[in-house]
């Protein structure tokens, strides 16, 4: 039942990789970024994911985190997304300390049930502030603010052996976390409280499915970071 089931995600990611476009060629995954998620897989890492992709509607004036209606939500394409990762991070055994965090948008905490499971994702109001950053007319000591938070939130450690994933929201460029693609991942090492945090690595929805199962895709070229 598993193999089967496995087998039609493997089938959608394929259908997702034409979809989404693919306009650059890249290597493989090299023995560096091999050696990153064997480390992964230890635990002790920050896993930051943008959102699946959210084409559905737009965010409205009178927007309400309770009402999927007032806000921009999830495409099909972003739903596969969501399968795809969760379905990796079992595949590959990727330790993650629950619940997962997610922001309370739909989009965001809807990727985040579909990927692991609605009973394993906790929302944090907090992670809504993020959207402001790229919003005009929010005073720049509250943009300020958001990232000192941010900070501060980043530099807790996972227990050990674990991983912390938080589901949430693209940033401007050049800030904070930077500009994230649909279902991209940031890896970052936190240093503890007081001490910051380091981005180690920033990873595609692609390169996820080519280092699960890179006799695939081989050689097939996917969407690069900076497509």
């Amino acid at each position: 039942m598993f193999n089967k089931l496995f087998s039609a995600l493997v089938i959608s990611a394929i259908v997702l990789l034409l979809e989404i476009n693919i306009v650059e060629a890249r290597e493989s995954l090299n023995g560096r970024d091999s050696t990153l998620f064997e480390e992964i897989q230890k635990g002790g890492y920050i896993l930051f994911l943008r959102h699946g992709e959210a084409t559905i509607g737009q965010d409205q004036p009178g927007l309400t985190f309770h009402d999927c209606a007032t806000q921009r939500n999830l495409s099909q394409t972003g739903r596969d997304q969501a399968r795809m990762i969760g379905t990796i991070f079992k595949e590959k055994m990727i330790p993650i300390q629950y619940p997962v965090i997610s922001s309370p948008y739909c989009r965001a905490q809807q990727t985040a049930e579909i990927a692991f499971g609605t009973q394993n994702v906790s929302v944090n109001p907090f992670l809504a502030s993020i959207v402001q950053l790229s919003a005009e007319g929010v005073p720049e000591e509250e943009k300020q603010r958001i990232l000192v938070n941010l900070s501060e939130m980043l530099e807790i450690p996972p227990a050990r052996g674990s991983n912390t994933v938080i589901v949430g929201h693209a940033f401007p460029r050049g800030l904070a976390l930077g500009e994230i693609p649909s279902m991209g991942t940031i890896v970052i090492k936190p240093k503890g409280i007081g001490k910051g945090y380091e981005i180690v690595s920033k990873l595609t929805l692609q390169e996820f499915i080519e280092w699960s199962h890179p006799s695939l895709f081989s050689s097939k070229p996917y969407k690069s970071w900076d497509s």
